[in-house]
């Protein structure tokens, strides 16, 4: 599943160390040869976070 640009997803407190789900508008994806496919989204204070697709769900 890869996600296109806008859409809606969440990233888990695994990835973020805080202690609730980050719901952001997913602003790139990347096919990185080490680490597969990263997303990369912007929460509503422009805060951006990105991490493996695995800590990744769609809002």
């Amino acid at each position: 599943m890869e996600p296109k640009i806008g859409t809606l997803m969440k990233l888990s407190p695994e990835a973020t160390g805080l202690d609730h789900w980050v719901t952001g508008e997913v602003i790139d994806v990347e096919h990185n040869p080490f680490r597969g496919l990263v997303i990369a989204i912007r929460d509503n204070d422009g805060r951006i976070y990105f991490d493996q697709a695995k800590y990744f769900s769609i809002a």
